[in-house]
């Protein structure tokens, strides 16, 4: 989209839609879909967030994760290809085998395989005495899964299509609304007695939700642990940031409009409704809706009053907190450092007791052995990242962040040296990023990746849906339901897309 600022505020939009991170793509790919006239505003100059993209002396880096759930062909829960398919567009993608080869504490190492017999039999051999327990949970994450893959996934909080889902598929509705108030480590805890087996389901949970099976929701459990068997992990050909690119692809295709470089400094608020943004160069768009695809913290204390905070926020904040950011470090190295039959991602925990410690876990993607053609020849990308708090890198010179980034680099790389030995000498390229590196070029508050539970909570039942406590306002993304992961946030857009199309009337 290049047209002019000026041209673009002569038009009536009926949703403008903060951020193009993949809640807000979805939002607005499905919105232009049904005929709305959307303008979604990015404050960066390409689209993603945290599923974009940046290139380097010939190496695409992925800017977040690059374990990718939902571009499967089957069933409901492959949001990111529906997502695709509702504007006409596809990518080709890569099946990986495995979802994870985790490297545990006193020398636990085990590789989640895409064929679900083969990882119960895999984990059945290192527990052998919990065979039973551990057929029992895993079958019963098959059961969320098995009810979620039958039903359509929209809004929860349009009455119509909870009153249609349930007339059609009244048993697995019944069976969610069963877990909804459970956490993944109440049902493990009821067939599993081991402690390390628990610890290995903590860190199932932590690679995804970052915090443990007791503050993980059934339902996004249920969700992760069969989907990766059923739809599989499959990485996108040419990067993470190709499915973004398609999906504004298809936005303009069926109408609507992106603008970059166009930072969102308010939301406007007129008779207490929310009617419109302003953009940090004064320019002002008007919509009929608008909707938040930045985090909660952003939303309600930068782009609104703070002192105008609905109490219901308040009340949220008091459950939840913000997740940690990242400390990112993006390597390019020989590719003969790594042996065949190395896998794409990878886990590394050296201690149970620091697996939610700043820098405590470290997860590892070379998504070059899925897709060569993202480095130069005959090397290879290794992007690991570590979860870090933005207090660690406050307050320093110049000079000492600079030291600080490099020592923290040089640390990781000589834990990873444990499971790619010989990758020191191998480097040839490297670039480290940091929470203030997350909060800088996302916009994110703190660097933070989305909300995490303060305590135990019941399940999914605290988390916000899309609408607020402000009419006309709609978040989207990893603070609102169901949470974190791509797939996740492409559910929060189809949810959100359809309350806005049901209360437009379209």
């Amino acid at each position: 989209m290049t047209g002019t600022a000026t041209a673009i505020a002569t038009k009536n939009y009926d949703v403008i839609i903060i951020g193009s991170g993949m809640g807000g793509l979805v939002t607005a790919t499905q919105l232009a879909a049904k005929g709305a006239k959307v303008l979604v505003l990015e404050r960066y100059l390409i689209p993603g967030g945290s599923a974009g993209y940046f290139e380097r002396e010939g190496y695409r880096f992925d800017v977040g994760a690059s374990m990718i759930f939902g571009l499967g062909t089957q069933g409901t829960t492959n949001l990111l290809t529906r997502a695709l398919d509702a504007v006409n567009v596809s990518l080709e993608s890569i099946p990986d085998p495995v979802q994870i080869h985790y490297h545990l504490p006193k020398g636990l190492e085990l590789k989640v395989y895409k064929d679900y017999e083969k990882f119960i039999e895999e984990l059945t051999n290192k527990f052998p005495h919990e065979k039973i327990g551990i057929r029992r949970f895993y079958d019963e994450c098959w059961q969320v899964f098995n009810c979620l893959n039958v039903m359509e996934l929209l809004s929860l909080e349009e009455l119509g299509y909870l009153m249609r889902v349930f007339f059609q598929h009244p048993l697995a509705c019944l069976g969610l609304v069963k877990y909804l108030p459970q956490n993944a480590g109440d049902i493990a805890r009821r067939y599993i007695s081991d402690p390390q087996l628990l610890k290995f389901i903590d860190m199932e949970c932590y690679c995804w939700s970052v915090v443990p099976a007791d503050k993980t929701p059934m339902i996004n459990a249920g969700m992760v642990f069969s989907d990766r068997h059923y739809g599989g992990i499959n990485y996108p050909k040419g990067g993470v940031g190709t499915i973004s690119q398609k999906l504004v692809e298809g936005l303009e295709k069926v109408g609507g409009e992106i603008q970059y470089k166009a930072r969102v400094t308010n939301i406007l608020v007129e008779q207490g409704k929310a009617v419109g943004v302003k953009l940090a160069n004064g320019q002002e768009y008007r919509a009929k809706r608008i909707v938040s695809n930045a985090t909660r913290w952003d939303t309600f204390e930068k782009l609104l009053p703070k002192e105008a905070m609905p109490k219901t926020e308040e009340k949220w904040q008091q459950r939840y907190q913000q997740s940690p950011s990242f400390l990112s470090l993006h390597l390019g190295v020989k590719a003969d450092i790594l042996p065949p039959g190395t896998e794409c991602h990878h886990i590394l925990l050296e201690n149970w007791e620091t697996m939610e410690d700043e820098q405590g876990t470290i997860f590892v993607s070379i998504p070059t052995l899925l897709d060569p053609s993202l480095a130069p020849p005959n090397n290879h990308i290794i992007h690991t990242f570590t979860p870090s708090w933005m207090t660690e890198w406050q307050g320093l010179s110049p000079q000492d962040y600079q030291h600080k980034k490099e020592a923290a680099a040089s640390h990781l790389i000589e834990r990873l040296e444990k499971i790619f030995p010989g990758l020191i000498d191998g480097l040839n390229y490297q670039e480290v990023g940091t929470p203030r590196t997350h909060r800088r070029f996302l916009g994110r508050d703190q660097g933070t990746y989305g909300p995490i539970p303060r305590r135990k909570l019941l399940g999914l039942l605290g988390m916000p849906f899309n609408r607020t406590a402000i009419p006309g306002l709609y978040c989207v993304g990893d603070s609102t339901f169901p949470g974190q992961g791509l797939n996740a946030v492409a559910f929060s857009g189809f949810a959100c897309s359809h309350r806005i199309a049901v209360d437009l009337g379209l």
